[in-house]
């Protein structure tokens, strides 16, 4: 626990000083230097001074924002499809979601296609349930289904 403090309160002197007041540290337990500081202390006390951090200057930040062709598919799949049921299998270095097999084979239609995104979208949907994966329609809220009137 004493480790935790890493020196800010005070010098090791004086914590040393403090345990031999409050009787934890036996005089004749104290470190051979002990005499010396107390005869020769430095001229300026070494404490600890945390660095002065740079204040924030509001800079606008020269990184454009990335995004990758296969983030729109993949909003587009959670949109729709959610995270489904089943959870990620971590432990398994070969594993691939469902939402990446959904962008793996759009990614392959599109390649070969030049339909549109939503045909394609439902396109890659069907070729996945014939390679036996089923996708489930999230549950729409009803407030979701309803179209805004303008």
């Amino acid at each position: 626990m004493a480790g935790s403090r890493l020196e800010r309160v005070g010098t090791v002197f004086s914590r040393v000083r403090d345990l031999m007041c409050s009787g934890v540290m036996k005089p004749a337990d104290k470190p051979i230097w002990f005499d010396v500081y107390e005869a020769f202390p430095p001229k300026k006390e070494p404490l600890y001074v945390k660095t002065k951090t740079r204040t924030f200057v509001n800079k606008q930040s020269n990184v454009p924002a990335i995004f990758y062709a296969e983030d729109k598919v993949r909003a587009w799949f959670y949109e729709h499809y959610g995270t489904g049921s089943r959870s990620f299998d971590l432990s398994n270095s070969n594993f691939v979601s469902v939402c990446q097999r959904f962008v793996l084979k759009y990614s392959e239609l599109k390649s070969h296609s030049e339909l549109e995104d939503s045909a394609l979208y439902e396109m890659t949907a069907k070729a996945l349930l014939s390679e036996g994966i089923t996708l489930k329609q999230r549950a729409r809220h009803p407030v979701e289904s309803i179209e805004p009137v303008f």
